[in-house]
């Protein structure tokens, strides 16, 4: 079943390219007519590549990895936030910080800076600055919030990246290719789609274009992520389960007597009348032979 249909496509506007003369001869598989001068999108083939990259960020979102979404346009910063933040996955809508990928070491030290300058402010360290410094402090962790505080919890380098306008994020885009990370666009008719991945051939200025695509891959996400939980949980019973047959046919151990140790008393009991019935045996023999000696001399 297909996530969207030609239709919903239409109506939010995704079938509207660039101008003629801005194409890229490289979206001609993906572009119907031209109209007034304007590209226009073949949607039925965006449906199928919306329904593709939906399919593999739900297998990456289900296998408990990271997608870096990406968007510092105006029309796509609200739409990219809201959306990312819903599926629990990281994003920049800022500045892109060259050498994030590339360099990442380096941006995950001033993740910690940020995260220092937090702490030694509820502890009371900050407390003896003066105003100036205090207001020096105060304004870098609030940079560096504004342009990594979305990023916050990527403790490691995405699995996947989610472009919103290849065209201008294209240093995000050599940034993944270099280091093999695939990479999921919104492709317009005058970008480039050879370095893409996953090309959504759709209209990436429109809010509404950028918010129906998105809708269809953070349903996907959402679907991975709830297939994951439920996966864990079934491991889970069956590990529990096994555990207590386990313990069912497990035979309950006797405990050996430590040596030097005594023996249980009821033990105890018949072999010390057997010791004690092998002792009083000669005894009764010896009683018995002079008795039959005296026997003769009495007649």
């Amino acid at each position: 079943m297909a996530r969207t249909n030609f239709d919903q496509l239409l109506q939010a506007g995704c079938h509207f390219g660039h101008l003629k003369r801005k194409w890229n001869p490289a979206m001609a598989p993906y572009i119907y007519t031209e109209r007034n001068g304007i590209h226009i999108i073949d949607l039925h083939k965006t449906v199928i590549k919306i329904d593709e990259a939906a399919d593999a960020l739900k297998q990456i979102a289900k296998s408990g990895k990271k997608i870096l979404f990406v968007a510092t346009k105006k029309q796509a910063k609200e739409v990219i936030a809201e959306k990312a933040t819903s599926v629990n996955m990281p994003y920049v809508i800022e500045r892109w910080p060259g050498g994030m990928l590339t360099n990442f070491p380096t941006i995950r030290k001033a993740v910690k800076k940020m995260a220092n300058i937090d702490k030694l402010m509820q502890d009371g360290t900050y407390s003896n600055l003066s105003k100036r410094e205090l207001l020096q402090i105060t304004r870098q962790r609030a940079k560096l919030e504004k342009n990594l505080g979305s990023i916050a919890d990527l403790t490691r380098l995405p699995s996947a990246l989610f472009v919103v306008d290849v065209m201008k994020e294209n240093i995000a885009v050599k940034e993944a290719n270099r280091l093999g990370i695939p990479v999921f666009g919104i492709v317009d008719t005058n970008s480039e789609p050879k370095n893409i991945d996953f090309v959504i051939p759709a209209n990436d200025d429109a809010k509404d274009s950028v918010e129906v695509i998105l809708n269809a891959c953070c349903d996907a996400i959402n679907e991975g992520l709830e297939e994951r939980k439920a996966e864990k949980a079934d491991e889970k019973a069956a590990d529990a389960q096994a555990e207590a047959e386990a313990e069912e046919i497990k035979p309950k151990r006797t405990r050996r007597p430590r040596k030097n140790e005594a023996a249980p008393k009821a033990e105890e009991a018949p072999v010390a009348e057997e010791a004690k019935a092998e002792e009083e045996a000669p005894k009764a023999e010896e009683a018995a032979a002079p008795a039959e000696e005296e026997a003769p001399a009495a007649e």
